[in-house]
């Protein structure tokens, strides 16, 4: 009788074990997109692109990006596909200039710097910051030639490129706003026209701003790659001013990581001259730092000696009759004479306004 009514029961506890599984597996399917949206590659779908360091709270993934165009780390999603070729402007703005941010990330008021690890290709990520006045930097850019990011080649094409070197190690949050130096998860393969006509001015911006108001910025920066390219096809800035709810400081837009009269391969970052411009261009793949610093040196005696102002805070330079220098604080403006290229060699950088 017991073994009767034991087998009865048996249908029954078997179907509460599958309703157990069931609810088990249920809790895991809810949970796991919210981590996966955390760490995985954004994968953006467009098929064109071949034109002319602080830490994150999750780790990478699979480090293995698809096929498609994306960016390492989570984005506002902008596809190449959408935005129009180059045709001589450094940047353009998307969305309606308006930023992306939600609403949670806006309502922060304190300081922070967050860097996406690289991906498995060894290419940066989404990069945001809050800048208050308490980010800004107050001493010397350090070295960062000790850090190689995807895609490096030291080239040089002195007859069309005014400092002649093609690329810059091009920080996503520029040094003047956070202080950040050899930071390999800040530091792309990036132009010198990406660097200097493309990001700078809205770098200058943004500085500028915090300095006169010491309010706060909402600042993002992210790499865009196309497939399994190591050099970005350019580069996504996004800004707000927080106190004062975009009046100050509000910006969207797309700078190209091109650089005019040159054609990049962004699969390995190899280049050649464009069409029938003249220089063939010197180039050596990832050279060391030692040797680079030397060549530099070497080329850079034949550059004409002018007087420029240097703000050592921000280490900027200036001609001397650029309309920012009077912001200059007089412990930090000094004037020397020198060529535009020796003071680039030292850490300096040309002012955005006055484009020494």
């Amino acid at each position: 009788m017991k073994l009767k009514r034991r087998l009865s029961l048996l249908p029954l506890i078997l179907a509460l074990c599958a309703a157990l599984s069931a609810c088990s597996s249920g809790a895991v399917s809810e949970t796991a997109p919210a981590s996966s949206a955390e760490t995985s590659v954004q994968q953006e779908t467009s098929s064109s692109g071949s034109d002319s360091s602080g830490s994150s709270k999750t780790p990478a993934s699979s480090g293995t990006p698809s096929s498609k165009s994306g960016s390492a780390g989570k984005s506002s999603g902008i596809s190449l596909k959408k935005l129009p070729a180059y045709s001589g402007s450094p940047y353009i703005a998307i969305n309606k200039n308006r930023p992306s941010f939600s609403k949670k990330e806006l309502s922060r008021r304190t300081s922070y710097q967050k860097f996406s690890p690289l991906d498995g290709l060894g290419r940066c990520g989404k990069t945001t910051a809050c800048i208050g006045p308490d980010l800004l930097p107050h001493t010397k850019r350090g070295p960062i030639g000790s850090v190689r990011p995807s895609g490096w080649h030291t080239v040089k094409y002195p007859r069309l490129i005014r400092d002649r070197y093609l690329y810059n190690r091009c920080h996503l949050i520029a040094y003047e706003l956070t202080g950040q130096n050899a930071n390999e998860k800040n530091l792309i393969t990036g132009t010198r026209y990406l660097n200097i006509e493309g990001m700078l001015p809205f770098e200058n911006k943004v500085t500028d701003y915090i300095r006169t108001t010491g309010n706060h910025v909402l600042y993002r920066v992210t790499p865009i790659f196309k497939d399994r390219c190591l050099v970005a096809s350019g580069v996504e800035m996004e800004a707000r001013s927080l106190e004062d709810k975009g009046k100050g400081i509000s910006f969207h837009v797309y700078c190209y990581n091109v650089q005019p009269g040159i054609t990049i391969d962004y699969r390995d970052g190899s280049s050649r001259v464009s069409g029938s411009a003249s220089d063939t261009g010197t180039s050596s793949q990832a050279a060391a730092p030692k040797k680079h610093s030397a060549a530099a040196k070497s080329s850079g005696s034949s550059d004409t000696r002018q007087t420029y102002v240097l703000n050592t805070n921000s280490r900027k330079f200036h001609r001397p009759d650029c309309s920012s220098i009077r912001r200059i604080k007089p412990a930090n403006k000094k004037k020397v004479t020198a060529g535009r290229s020796d003071l680039i060699r030292e850490g300096y950088e040309p002012c955005g306004i006055c484009t020494p």
